[in-house]
């Protein structure tokens, strides 16, 4: 793509890019409301069958990754025209989904400036090696790599740990009023756990919030993952790395049932969102289907996107990702070769 093209690109995506006030609270209004009713709901049943407990859970955790949606936005100051109203939506929907606003957006505009620069890996991405990186790498370092790109790891465990532990500690270096943002939101996060668990029962509390976050936690990382983890990406290093190509080429459509893009606030429009993270989530769609170069990008569906899960390195040769077969018969041609050499 020649640089003009892509100025081009991101002028014609330009007027997407202002946020609607009528919009934003409706979608406030659309998602915070069924998502504490649906709690609500959760927690009657309780008495009733904890399998319709379950049930209800999946639906209000939909709902909560509708919510970091919203959060998501406020931490590019596109859901309101006004920062410090960004600011305050975005820390009160933090403590709802356990993400600190000022740490994460600072990770998170990382994210964006270095996505699929091989040589500015490191902050709010996922781990990745490539080929040559994996065959270099000692044992212990193999098995970490291995582990953490374990799916039963990285959905299961990884809420977890991110969620829950990584996201309670300041990052090194964080200046003080991203210091205080953490500690208002673990504040907040414990001042609601612990009102709740007084008054409804710390086991009936955990029965009801614990799925919930699972759930939401283990969808989150996987729409993370399958969209910047599919086979023909895009990473190059420093000085070949352009960033309207890392958008569009580096991050996937991710081409989902209407029900399940809207609960995910159009966030399978992952290229639109990387190439102007100043569009607000109800905008992306349009931005999309009225911009005709973003038409042509990589596209998966939740079919294709299973494939993703056997994508482990980056073929820095073959320009796509591989998993650990590949590998296993690129060290045994190596082998046979050295082999054949010495005879």
């Amino acid at each position: 793509m020649m640089e003009q093209n892509q100025r081009n690109l991101r002028k014609q995506v330009a007027p997407y890019e202002k946020s609607n006030l009528r919009a934003s609270i409706w979608q406030m209004i659309n998602t915070l409301v069924p998502f504490f009713l649906l709690w609500i709901l959760a927690y009657q049943s309780l008495t009733i069958s904890y399998i319709l407990t379950l049930g209800i859970s999946v639906v209000a955790a939909g709902f909560l990754v509708r919510t970091f949606i919203i959060f998501h936005d406020c931490c590019h100051h596109s859901f309101f025209k006004n920062r410090k109203a960004n600011t305050i939506l975005g820390t009160i929907t933090g403590i709802l989904t356990v993400f600190p606003y000022h740490q994460w957006q600072h990770d998170h505009s990382v994210h964006h400036a270095t996505s699929s620069n091989l040589d500015k890996r490191g902050t709010g991405d996922i781990w990745v090696l490539t080929m040559d990186e994996y065959l270099t790498a000692s044992t212990r370092e193999r098995l970490k790599y291995r582990l953490y790109r374990n799916p039963l790891v990285m959905f299961g465990l990884g809420p977890i740990y991110v969620f829950l532990l990584k996201n309670r500690f300041n990052r090194k270096g964080a200046r003080l009023n991203e210091r205080i943002n953490t500690y208002i939101t673990n504040a907040g996060i414990v001042a609601i756990a612990v009102i709740l668990g007084l008054t409804l029962g710390w086991g009936q509390f955990l029965l009801v919030q614990a799925p919930i976050f699972l759930i939401s936690g283990s969808l989150g990382i996987w729409l993370f993952y399958v969209q910047h983890t599919f086979e023909d990406s895009y990473f190059e290093e420093d000085k070949h790395w352009k960033y309207v190509k890392a958008a569009v080429e580096g991050s996937s459509f991710y081409k989902l049932p209407k029900i399940l893009q809207w609960l995910t606030g159009n966030i399978g429009y992952h290229h639109v969102h990387h190439l102007s993270p100043r569009v607000p989530n109800y905008k992306l769609e349009a931005a999309h289907n009225n911009t005709l170069p973003l038409q042509n990008v990589p596209t998966i569906t939740l079919a294709t996107s299973l494939s993703s899960l056997k994508f482990r390195l980056w073929d820095e040769q073959g320009k796509k990702f591989v998993g650990f077969k590949e590998i296993k018969v690129l060290v045994k041609k190596q082998k046979e070769f050295l082999r054949l050499e010495k005879a």
